[in-house]
C-alpha cells in the first residue's frame, strides 16, 4: 500500500512561492533551509525549492492540480482570491452532485490548486 507523504514544486524563484504559500496557508512553513521550505498542510507536507530544470510560469498547469479540502469552500475562496491567487475558476458545483465545491487558483508560478470539499471514503 502506498502513501501519498507530500509534493515538491520546483521553481525558479522558490523564495516568491514560499511568501505566497504562506499568505495561502496563514503560516511560516515548519521547516526550510537556504531556498527550501515545507508546509505541513494536513497529513502531508507541500515542500517548495530550487529546480534547475525549471524556468519560468508552468505551460501547462492544468496538468497536476493540487487539492485542498475544507468545509467552506466559498469563505477559503475568499480569503485567498483576497492575498492575491489569480482565480483560475470560481467556486462551482459538479453537475449532479449537491455540496461538492470546487474553486482552482494559479500560484504565482502558474501552478494550479483547488479548493475542493472533504471527499467521502467509499466503500
Amino acid at each position: 500500500m502506498l502513501n501519498l507523504s507530500s509534493i515538491l514544486i520546483g521553481s525558479e524563484n522558490p523564495q516568491e512561492l514560499i511568501a505566497f504559500y504562506k499568505k495561502v496557508f496563514q503560516k511560516d512553513p515548519e521547516w526550510g533551509e537556504g531556498d527550501w521550505a515545507g508546509f505541513g498542510v494536513g497529513n502531508g507536507y507541500l515542500t517548495i525549492g530550487p529546480h534547475s530544470e525549471v524556468k519560468g510560469k508552468s505551460i501547462q498547469p492544468g496538468r497536476i492540480l493540487i487539492n485542498f479540502e475544507t468545509a467552506d469552500v466559498k469563505g477559503e475562496f475568499e480569503r485567498i482570491k483576497g492575498v492575491g491567487a489569480d482565480v483560475v475558476a470560481e467556486p462551482y458545483q459538479f453537475e449532479g452532485e449537491d455540496g461538492t465545491w470546487v474553486a482552482t487558483f494559479a500560484d504565482p508560478d502558474g501552478n494550479y490548486f483547488q479548493l475542493m470539499r472533504p471527499m467521502e471514503a467509499s466503500s
